[in-house]
């Protein structure tokens, strides 16, 4: 076991999330390299904990949150950091990209001028009688095939609707700023881009018609592949396709933004489990671990993510199964590992790129308290 580990277990104990920050900020300096003129939006839906967004926000990053809590949880933040300074960051720096808001949650972020997404007339009139100040952004529904979580069967107008929904806004006595969408996490389907990208600039060309000339952002969403394993498409591919359509498709004075959020920290985190018992049943060998799919294991559910485990030890493989530690049989992390058949009560298993979707929707069911989080190379 490598003595970084061991001597993390010895402080923390078990199950133990290790966030990389060094990773976090390769990340986003990839993200930058290859896509210079997209400003980076993190989605704190994949993983809100404060150490990100204060480690991503000195390196630059701006924000995108889905509630009331993640609004003032980054906006906090941004207030202290920004005091020496006298400034006020709102528009640079936040995107409340939540199409559905509720009315307090409107009411309460009035004050702050936001920058808000919707997609139908009855959000319309809601932001225009409890948020008037706002500024809005269209989102469109695009293709989303073949990505790992589809969103556009909960989210985004129809094209056909797109301009007579600006005109609505604007008639309420709000401001379109610009349009988004969103091809669906872990988008390995390219096509999806481009085509999102061209109806994108449709939209826009439709709207300067009909003389809606004001809107200058375009919000690209999320969905940019993380390499889990050798057969996900390259991101860099990817930047070099989004670039080139960008350029082809909208002029310079529009402001390109983005919400990446499993890219920033999927490949950032590794979960240490302990193995609390072992069994077997109908002659397979199962493991039972002190963290599941209530806790954070839980992409295994929300994010049809596959979980990878490695061992310590070492010794003869076969397939086992590893389950959580809940009274629950649907705490089933895996029935196919590919683990030595030697380990006992007491060793520990490896997972890696666990940083996205799991502490974010980790529960307390049962009892469990989850993963303690160690931050390294902060």
């Amino acid at each position: 076991m490598d003595k970084k580990i061991t001597q993390l277990i010895e402080e923390h104990g078990t199950p133990l999330f290790i966030l990389d920050h060094e990773k976090i900020r390769n990340n986003y300096h990839t993200f930058k390299e290859h896509l210079p003129r997209v400003q980076c939006y993190y989605a704190l839906k994949a993983n809100s904990t404060q150490g990100i967004i204060e480690t991503l926000f000195k390196e630059g990053s701006s924000f995108d949150v889905a509630s009331y809590n993640e609004f003032m949880q980054v906006y906090k933040y941004l207030k202290t950091f920004n005091s020496m300074e006298k400034k006020q960051y709102v528009w640079d720096k936040i995107i409340f990209s939540n199409t559905i808001k509720d009315r307090t949650t409107l009411e309460k972020i009035k004050q702050y001028k936001p920058l808000v997404t919707f997609d139908n007339s009855e959000e319309i009139k809601k932001i225009a009688k409890f948020c008037s100040t706002a500024g809005l952004i269209l989102r469109l529904k695009v293709p989303d095939i073949g990505s790992q979580v589809e969103l556009n069967s909960k989210f985004g107008a129809d094209v056909s609707d797109a301009v007579p929904l600006i005109k609505e806004a604007h008639e309420s006595g709000l401001t379109v700023e610009g349009l988004s969408f969103h091809v669906g996490s872990q988008c390995t389907n390219f096509d999806n881009y481009s085509k999102a990208l061209t109806i994108a600039a449709r939209i826009f060309k439709a709207a300067r018609v009909h003389g809606y000339d004001k809107m200058k952002l375009l919000d690209i969403g999320g969905g940019f592949p993380v390499p889990y394993d050798a057969f996900t498409p390259e991101f860099e591919k990817l930047a070099v396709l989004i670039t080139s359509e960008i350029t082809r498709l909208f002029p310079e004075d529009i402001e390109i933004l983005a919400e990446p959020g499993r890219f920033m920290v999927a490949t950032a985190a590794s979960l240490v489990t302990e193995i609390i018992g072992k069994a077997r049943r109908d002659g397979k060998i199962f493991y039972y671990i002190n963290d599941g799919v209530y806790h954070t294991f839980s992409a295994v559910v929300f994010d049809h993510w596959i979980p990878n485990f490695k061992a310590f030890k070492k010794g003869d493989h076969e397939v086992c199964a590893v389950v959580g530690p809940t009274c629950d049989s649907f705490d089933r992390i895996t029935l196919s590992a590919d683990l030595p058949n030697n380990l006992e009560i007491g060793d520990y298993l490896y997972t890696e790129n666990i940083g996205a979707y799991s502490t974010a929707s980790s529960t307390k069911f049962n009892g469990f308290t989850g993963a303690k989080i160690v931050h390294i190379n902060m």
